[in-house]
């Protein structure tokens, strides 16, 4: 089973996201709480995966974010926002946020956005990614976006490519015909070439530095 914790302030949210998570057959909602009690519940129930909500009113998301981190065994935390353009986005994902989801993400793709979030992929709601990649690495930083890629092998460029797609290393090697522990090794050496601390951040980068095609855009 996959442990979830939702930290929201509004009750109907907490309530809607829990309804919606619990009915997936491996999926257990173990506390949904205000964000004032996020740690400790943390501390409590032990998730797997937290959805946190960015703007609270009786504590900062990214406060209890920073906070999370820096317990010894932290969960994966994805953070939840109502606006497209949330300025605290950016900074979530340098401290060490896996993603991001917008709070009218389509329920049925809830269950599988958490599978991701704890197989250690990456989650970006798309119709946010280019203003958090813009906010992000801004201009100054796409010559070093489009240099760090460079030093990747074709493979690596690949490995990059489906990180930025938010699959897991799991569905990495089915994509790819390799073993978890290969992809493993790949995503290390990726993240490493790029010096870069997380999934999200890889992501981000394989963006700004043009491998990955815009909605729209068709091969060819």
């Amino acid at each position: 089973m996959i442990r979830v914790l939702v930290v929201d302030d509004e009750a109907l949210i907490r309530t809607g996201f829990q309804h919606i998570l619990n009915s997936a057959d491996d999926i257990e909602v173990v506390a949904a709480v205000p964000g004032g009690q996020a740690v400790h519940a943390v501390r409590q129930s032990r998730p797997d995966v937290v959805l946190l909500d960015i703007r609270m009113p009786d504590v900062d998301g990214l406060t209890v974010l920073a906070d999370l981190r820096r317990l010894p065994d932290p969960p994966v935390v994805a953070m939840l926002t109502t606006f497209d353009m949330d300025e605290y986005v950016a900074a979530a994902l340098r401290s060490g946020a896996a993603g991001f989801l917008l709070k009218d993400t389509d329920p049925q793709q809830l269950p599988h956005l958490v599978h991701t979030l704890a197989d250690g992929g990456a989650v970006l709601s798309s119709s946010v990614t280019r203003t958090v990649v813009d906010g992000y690495l801004d201009h100054s930083h796409l010559e070093p976006a489009v240099q760090a890629v460079t030093r990747l092998t074709e493979r690596e460029r690949g490995v990059l490519v489906l990180i930025a797609e938010g699959l897991s290393n799991a569905d990495i090697g089915l994509r790819m015909h390799l073993s978890t522990g290969t992809v493993k090794d790949h995503v290390s050496t990726v993240l490493n070439k790029l010096e870069v601390g997380s999934r999200v951040q890889a992501a981000l980068l394989a963006e700004r530095a043009g491998l990955l095609r815009q909605p729209g855009e068709r091969e060819g």
